[in-house]
């Protein structure tokens, strides 16, 4: 994978990028970039939304399922990776999936390993995809759980769109997640990082709606990449995406550098999971972070407690995350940046700025029909984004549109 300078792009909190200074991720294409990051905020993210089970592979046999995988063979002849890839490297043994790199000379590439693909035989357009892996971790290593768009045939990379749920090189402990696709000038980029323990299994993830791509590490929020509407021409991800896992040997991105003492070294992988979204829970998420979109598509700020809170945000950082804390009797807290959302009993808008609960900053949570939620507060009254045209209060005394809040949307 060849180092490539672009420029990166920040609009108005639509982080959607023209990336800087990004080094390419694993695509059978040439000049694929991949994003370096520094490491983000993480924030465990509650889902509102049940997940139904469409697609699954355990792993439990004793051999590669061939209804649901493609086994690839050869070198992908990008990013200048030195592997050779077999189907003898992939096994399934223990409850897992077993993609082993060698030390063997195979078709002129210094070593062997492993990747499967779904290309043709599973493809999924929104969900939540997931699986537990645990990672070699060795000099010269660059395992993926990613996906590309199932038109890739016709239109080509990056056009296609590729969404990489998880990524690791070498002996770090770094996670990335990004997106890529075409921008409309050609190749752009969005991701950033987390840490993990990767020779541990951890549940990589992704939650992909017709707004979001949100990644996560063992169900903690760490990236969201915003594709609503196809804004900056994200149409590439409302379209089909099949499933890959594999495990490069050397390349742009590790390095040439390969501790061949390390070999044979394997990737394990427990389960792959694809799930669409159900039904709405009618319980709130306790002990849990969300984020709240009102009527007008904006999210709801805390605006860390320095004045009262609105419903104006277009995407949601720090201060639009809000964990939900059990105040007993069917009524819970939200919390802010270490600060309580009042209701200030209705005679002043609302704010995010007490240190502790009394009854001003307990609400009950209802749960409407099409999945939306309402708050209400000690006073009897519903919480109002007031449409975002300004500061929110609580002093409605029924719920209609501004009154209404999709969770994690």
């Amino acid at each position: 994978m060849k180092k490539t300078i672009l420029n990166f792009l920040t609009r108005t909190g639509i982080v959607l990028a023209l990336v800087s200074m990004i080094v390419s991720c694993k695509k059978d294409s040439n000049n694929q970039p991949k994003i370096q990051t520094t490491d983000v905020a993480k924030t465990t993210e509650a889902r509102a939304v049940t997940w139904q089970l469409v697609w699954s592979d355990e792993f439990n046999g004793t051999s590669v399922d061939g209804s649901k995988w493609n086994i690839d063979n050869g070198n992908p002849n990008v990013n200048n990776e030195k592997e050779y890839y077999q189907s003898s490297n992939v096994t399934e043994t223990g409850g897992n999936l077993v993609i082993t790199a060698k030390n063997q000379s195979v078709g002129g590439q210094p070593y062997t390993s492993g990747k499967l693909e779904t290309a043709g035989k599973f493809s999924a357009t929104y969900g939540r995809i997931e699986a537990r892996i645990k990672l070699p971790a060795f000099q010269g290593s660059w395992p993926a759980f990613w996906m590309l768009g199932t038109n890739i045939g016709t239109v080509g990379w990056p056009s296609c769109g590729e969404i990489d749920i998880m990524e690791q090189v070498n002996t770090s402990n770094t996670i990335y997640g990004t997106m890529h696709w075409n921008g409309g000038s050609g190749h752009v980029s969005y991701g950033l990082n987390t840490t993990t323990t990767p020779t541990d299994y951890h549940v990589y993830a992704v939650e992909w709606d017709t707004n979001q791509i949100r990644w996560y590490v063992d169900n903690t929020l760490y990236v969201t990449g915003n594709i609503q509407n196809n804004i900056n021409n994200t149409g590439a991800f409302h379209l089909p995406f099949y499933i890959i896992l594999n495990l490069a040997v050397a390349g742009d991105f590790p390095g040439q550098t390969v501790n061949t003492g390390a070999l044979p070294a394997s990737m394990y992988v427990d389960y792959v999971h694809v799930y669409t979204a159900g039904t709405s829970t009618t319980g709130p998420p306790i002990g849990q972070t969300i984020t709240l979109k009102g009527f007008n598509n904006d999210y709801v700020s805390g605006e860390n407690g320095t004045q009262a809170m609105n419903c104006n945000r277009p995407t949601a950082s720090a201060w639009e995350q809000f964990s939900v804390v059990d105040e007993g009797g069917g009524k819970v807290a939200l919390q802010s940046m270490g600060k309580y959302v009042s209701s200030e009993n209705g005679t002043m808008a609302i704010t995010c700025n007490r240190t502790s609960v009394g009854a001003w900053e307990t609400f009950t949570w209802g749960t409407n029909a099409d999945g939306t939620i309402t708050l209400q507060g000690s006073n009897g009254k519903f919480v109002s984004s007031e449409n975002g045209t300004q500061p929110m209060t609580c002093t409605r005394t029924t719920a209609s549109g501004w009154e209404a809040f999709k969770v994690n949307q």
